[in-house]
């Protein structure tokens, strides 16, 4: 029998000089990665308060020794090749023992487990739910059927992503729901915009 929601969660493991590369031309490589170690820790709040299967895929490795407990957390490794490939994989795999998937990753400050409560309950009346961020992209992605069309020959980690990914909805005849913009941290001023302590 199938569960309800499976909470997909994409995270990069934190290693000096390569956690939020972007972040780190102008704040060092020590600085970026407390500030992604921060954003791990706000991550997985949201995660733990999310009524859903919570499955974590990591970048490189499973780590059974961090802070994301066993018990709270499925484990897996990101699927090879791009950003897509990998997200594509990861529905493809939730959605056959779930009924909705939702994904996030690990770069905004501003997610709340509302937002996320939100977006499983819109897709009890939509077939696609999206958070758009304000470069272009969308930190949150959710469907009810796979849909492999939403992976493929999108130019990631621009602003095209976005509007690529609704055009592809669309074409699939299918509606959808926009939640409410957010930022991600991916430069100093992104940060500095918080004004986090850590």
């Amino acid at each position: 029998m199938k569960q309800t929601n499976a909470l997909l969660i994409f995270i990069k493991n934190p290693e000096l000089g390569k956690a939020k590369t972007r972040l780190a031309a102008t704040v060092g490589d020590e600085h970026a990665l407390a500030i992604y170690m921060e954003l791990l820790r706000h991550t997985r709040e949201i995660a733990r308060a999310t009524d859903a299967n919570r499955l974590l895929f990591y970048s490189q490795f499973v780590d059974d020794t961090d802070d994301w407990k066993n018990e709270d957390f499925q484990k897996y490794v990101q699927a090879k090749g791009d950003l897509g490939h990998k997200m594509q994989a990861a529905f493809e795999f939730a959605l056959m023992e779930h009924d909705k998937a939702v994904i996030i990753g690990s770069d905004c400050a501003s997610l709340t487990p509302e937002i996320v409560a939100e977006a499983f309950q819109k897709l009890d009346e939509f077939p696609f739910v999206i958070g758009p961020a304000t470069d272009g992209g969308y930190y949150l992605l959710g469907m009810r059927k796979f849909s492999p069309s939403l992976f493929e020959h999108i130019a990631w980690s621009t602003e095209a992503v976005l509007p690529t990914t609704l055009a592809r909805i669309e074409a699939l005849n299918a509606d959808y729901h926009l939640l409410t913009e957010l930022s991600d941290i991916d430069y100093e001023e992104d940060w500095i915009r918080y004004g986090w302590e850590f």
